[in-house]
């Protein structure tokens, strides 16, 4: 009587642990479009055999855990691929808005100062002439109309990226303090001996996403949680316990400041990663770059034509006229020394046309100071020609004319952004394969699952006959013994 006890006990647990296994798999199969979900298997164990006479009986089997399938090394390349994928793609949009300001176009900045220079060009050809001169003034106010809403679209582009930064911070502040609940509900969890296997899912999440947006890295300590830092090594995570960044602006300037353990460090782009490090260096260093040539183009044209403009003797004779205003940090002594980023700083901002007489152009030959004072002959072309020849013979740092320096800035704008291109689709691609291979190696299969679940229904079944037929034999020997 005792073997169909333990007979009867063995059918016991088969028909649970079956019953369970189909309960996992049905979990499996409806988590199979679920984003980093892991496929959960049972772990069989057999309960202590009994010694019965000469050999021991089995008691039956049990489940001592619900495993998840994971692969460390697959999700710290998924991690790491994912910094890259996130610089990349910060970069795209304003590298975007770069092309369509520094553009080849038509109605480019290079256009502009060739029509400048061909204006005065037509001027030389009938000096007298009011209505090119009008024009001559047409084409300066474009030119610098063009050099000031080009540096207000680069300053756009900055405002953009601080309000893309600031509207980030809320989630990645919110995911730090999701990742430290996670941190703390898997320790309570698994100190009791089980497994958090929803949690570990939820939080390998989290670190993928922040390590897009600011390149964080992680490593698990003994006790189950991990600890999250960024890649110059400041922590964002210690357990339970997350930081937090913070925005802080100053009129137009937007600085990020991590706030840990009572001490506030200002996050650059030397020591975050990711999309944040993508945004800081093309807010910090890319987009300055482009603005300090541009302040240089627009500081050597201005100076140059000024000079010429002011050796030269207008329609009334009069000498000494600039034609556009002085850039504001021009310092002219003799010799003049070669200006520095400081000097040109501001020049592309503040350039306007100051002349607004056409008789003031200085189109001829400065007049005889006298006594008695000279005049300007009115066919008298000379200084019209010199102004419209600084364009082809002025090199700036004697290497670029104007034309040809706003040309390696467009270049600089299209060379980076198509290396963007490349870049981000070969990080994408590298992200898509890793969790493909992910997917494969610990992702649900519909067709293994399918198969486990005919495996586990016909263990049930067998399962149920088996009990039923020890309770069978049970009744059997009740009703001999009455």
């Amino acid at each position: 009587m005792a073997g169909l006890f333990n007979a009867l006990n063995a059918a016991k647990t088969s028909l649970e642990v079956n019953q369970k296994s189909i309960e996992i798999v049905g979990n499996n199969i409806s988590n199979v479009n679920t984003e980093g979900y892991s496929r959960q298997q049972a772990d069989y164990g057999t309960y202590p055999a009994m010694n019965f006479g000469d050999f021991f009986i089995g008691q039956g089997v049990s489940i001592s855990n619900v495993s998840r399938q994971h692969d460390v090394f697959i999700e710290n390349q998924i991690q790491d691929k994912a910094v890259g994928f996130g610089f990349q793609d910060a970069l795209t949009r304003p590298l975007s808005e770069l092309e369509q300001i520094f553009t080849i176009t038509d109605d480019s900045l290079s256009t502009d100062i060739d029509n400048f220079f061909d204006s005065l060009q037509e001027l030389s050809a009938d000096p007298s002439d009011l209505v090119q001169r009008n024009n001559v003034i047409l084409q300066g106010e474009v030119l610098a109309t063009n050099f000031n809403n080009t540096v207000n679209s680069l300053n756009t582009i900055k405002g953009n990226i601080n309000d893309t930064l600031i509207s980030k911070l809320d989630t990645v502040n919110s995911q730090l303090q999701e990742l430290a609940d996670l941190n703390d509900r898997i320790f309570s969890i698994e100190v009791q001996g089980q497994t958090a296997n929803g949690a570990r899912d939820q939080r390998d999440i989290i670190l993928k996403n922040l390590a897009i947006s600011v390149g964080a890295e992680s490593y698990e300590n003994d006790n189950g949680m991990v600890s999250v830092t960024l890649p110059g090594g400041l922590p964002l995570v210690e357990g339970n316990i997350p930081m937090s960044i913070d925005a802080v602006q100053s009129g137009s300037s937007l600085e990020l400041e991590l706030s840990a353990g009572g001490t506030t460090t200002t996050l650059s782009n030397r020591i975050i990663g990711g999309e944040f490090k993508g945004l800081l260096e093309m807010r910090d260093t890319f987009i300055p770059e482009l603005n300090e040539d541009l302040d240089k183009l627009a500081y050597e044209l201005s100076v140059q034509i000024n000079q010429a403009h002011q050796a030269g003797g207008a329609l009334d004779s009069s000498t000494g006229n600039l034609f556009f205003n002085t850039p504001p940090n021009y310092v002219a002594s003799p010799p003049a020394p070669p200006p520095t980023a400081a000097e040109y700083e501001g020049a592309a901002r503040a350039m306007r046309v100051v002349i607004t007489d056409p008789a003031k152009i200085a189109a001829g030959e400065a007049p005889d100071p006298g006594p008695p004072p000279g005049t300007v002959a009115p066919g008298d072309n000379s200084n019209a020609l010199t102004l419209s020849n600084i364009g082809d013979t002025y090199l700036i740092d004697g290497v670029d004319s104007f034309t040809s320096l706003y040309g390696k800035m467009a270049a600089k704008v299209g060379v980076e952004s198509n290396q963007n291109l490349l870049s981000l689709k070969g990080a994408e691609d590298a992200l898509v394969q890793l969790e493909n291979f992910r997917d494969g190696l610990v992702g649900v299969s519909l067709e293994e699952e399918m198969i486990s679940l005919i495996q586990y229904q016909r263990g049930f079944e067998s399962s149920a006959k088996f009990l039923s037929t020890v309770d069978e034999m049970m009744t059997t020997i009740i009703d001999i013994k009455r």
